[in-house]
């Protein structure tokens, strides 16, 4: 973003070091007691450190955060170090000598670190100031060259470079300045011009989310964040953050024109009352900036029995008398008056708690702590709910995609495919018996036809001896019927004679079943004939004369071959 003003360029340059940083989230009280954690109020300002004690000093600040954080905010600590030592050092050990002041690294962190303006320069004061709460005109200058130092840093030095005339520009050197006059200056609208970005950079910090619900004039956005300008000259004309620190003006108005800063939004009606209680005189009329502080400088007390950390008050009772025997008190006074009267508002407010009721102590904790939960609680079901979104995929994918492995690991496809397998097996025994069966009948009729074609040949006559002295073959069943066949189906008619062959070779059944039926007829006649040489009785003597015992062939045994015969041919057909 291209900003018109260099003070509104460097103070958004500057909240974004102290943001990346993390440097928001700690307040000028942690900032002081971590430099006495660390020892640094018993050093002189212009004591040198190094760099790796510098970084011992940013780890205490950073860790001591993640302890007061909560554990879904907490920060990344080595980042948080790397990249504010790596600021420092550029800034205040640009030659590379790889040490600094102390007074450089405090002024610099009361300078970049959250909290009230109006608590950082009270510390800042107690820190050029004399025992009796005057302010030393060369330690404020050392302070100037310190904190000017930082626009610098950010490319903004010509800007706000420093000169030798700016003491003199704000106090002049005859008066004595005590703490309410050097708050005065500094917090005056408008404060000093080489320190004009100071209090537009705490302003950013209060309205970077403050929700203004009105129109910008230039650019058409329905609503503004951040600082809201309004023209004194041009009607209802107003512009956000961004177009008034650009420059940009639209229609009548023009950036000669006086504009005023809004940091909040008042509905009309809450302006209709404001106007009415002011012309009524029922509003203050010229309020202090900020409160007015006693000008005698407070005794410096021991802050040991004040501090909750039974190790830590032992440490702050050897080193306190050290403190205040070895060294001037004019470092240390307003240093103690700082932090014994940040240690009794800390056991104001430990008292209090103990007399309000606990519903309204722990109220604004617990709604904190459901907001923790609840978010909690929505993280971990969007997890599971992503998780199962993913296995429903992989499922949908893998049954798209079916594999013979997986066809073969399914027990109810195993189970059908034996049953499939058994039944076929059944079936080609059946056939393979039908077949067998369907040859043997074709030997018998293979018999059968020869002794017709012998009978017809004989003369009907003739001595029945030769037919009688015949013997039918018996047909033998193959004990190999039920196996699997391993025949072609032209083998089921081998074994069968030439007459038959060539009878089943024509292809017709209907001519194969008259030639049976023709040929039951003529075995008909044959055995009336015999019958009735039987009745007469010569074939019995012959039989007796030619001494032969053997029995007959039974003349009804064709019959009992034939009948079934031509009815297993006639159901074929």
């Amino acid at each position: 973003m291209i900003l018109d003003s260099g003070y509104a360029l460097t103070a958004c340059k500057l909240r974004f070091v102290q943001k990346r940083c993390n440097l928001h989230l700690v307040d000028v009280w942690n900032m002081i007691e971590a430099f006495r954690d660390n020892g640094l109020s018993t050093l002189d300002h212009n004591a040198e450190i190094n760099v790796s004690r510098l970084e011992t000093i940013l780890s205490s600040i950073f860790y001591q955060l993640n302890k007061r954080l909560p554990t879904t905010h907490q920060i990344n600590v080595e980042q948080s170090i790397g990249l504010l030592l790596n600021f420092i050092v550029a800034t205040y050990d640009s030659e590379g000598h790889g040490k600094l002041t102390v007074f450089a690294m405090k002024a610099m962190l009361a300078t970049m670190c959250g909290g009230k303006i109006l608590d950082k320069l009270r510390y800042i004061f107690s820190q050029i100031s004399d025992s009796n709460g005057v302010m030393v005109f060369a330690k404020f200058d050392q302070f100037l060259r310190e904190v000017l130092k930082l626009p610098t840093a950010v490319f903004e030095g010509p800007s706000f470079g420093y000169t030798e005339h700016s003491v003199r520009t704000c106090f002049p050197q005859q008066k004595k300045i005590l703490l309410n006059t050097f708050l005065d200056v500094l917090m005056a609208d408008p404060p000093p011009q080489y320190l004009v970005w100071l209090p537009l950079m705490h302003r950013l910090a209060n309205v970077e989310n403050v929700f203004h619900p009105v129109e910008c004039s230039y650019c058409r956005s329905e609503s503004m964040m951040g600082f809201r300008y309004r023209c004194q000259q041009c009607h209802g004309y107003q512009l956000c953050q961004s177009c008034f620190w650009r420059g940009h003006a639209s229609g009548p108005h023009s950036n000669q024109h006086q504009m005023k800063e809004h940091s909040s939004w008042k509905s009309p009606a809450k302006k209709l009352s404001h106007a009415i209680s002011k012309s009524l005189g029922c509003m203050p009329i010229g309020e202090p900036p900020h409160p007015v502080f006693p000008e005698a400088a407070e005794r410096p007390q021991d802050l040991a029995h004040n501090t909750p950390d039974g190790s830590r008050g032992t440490v702050y009772s050897h080193k306190l008398p050290s403190a205040i025997t070895l060294e001037s008190p004019s470092r240390l006074d307003e240093e103690h008056r700082l932090i014994a009267r940040y240690a009794a508002r800390l056991a104001a407010e430990a008292s209090n708690s103990t007399q309000c009721p606990p519903t309204d102590l722990s109220f604004n904790f617990d709604a904190n702590k459901q907001q923790r939960q609840l978010i909690a609680e929505l993280e971990n079901k969007n997890r599971e709910i992503l998780q199962e979104i993913q296995r429903l995929r992989l499922e949908h994918e893998q049954a798209s995609q079916p594999t013979p492995e997986k066809a073969q690991q399914n027990p109810t496809l195993l189970a059908e495919l034996r049953l499939l397998r058994h039944r076929k097996d059944e079936l080609e025994r059946r056939m393979s018996a039908l077949q067998e069966s369907r040859r043997e009948l074709m030997v018998q009729l293979e018999s059968l036809m020869r002794l017709l074609k012998a009978q017809a040949g004989s003369s009907p006559h003739s001595s029945p001896s030769h037919s009688a002295s015949c013997t039918m073959p018996m047909p033998i069943r193959s004990t190999s019927a039920g196996s699997t066949p391993t025949h072609t189906p032209q083998d089921c008619l081998a074994g069968v004679g030439d007459d038959v062959l060539d009878a089943f070779s024509q292809g017709v059944p209907r001519n194969l079943r008259n030639d049976l039926l023709v040929a039951a007829d003529s075995i008909t006649n044959t055995m009336s004939s015999l019958v009735k040489e039987l009745h007469s009785g010569t074939f019995v003597n012959s039989l007796l004369e030619k001494g032969e015992s053997q029995r007959p062939c039974l003349p009804f045994y064709p019959y009992s071959l034939l009948i079934p015969l031509l009815l297993f041919f006639q159901n074929d057909n």
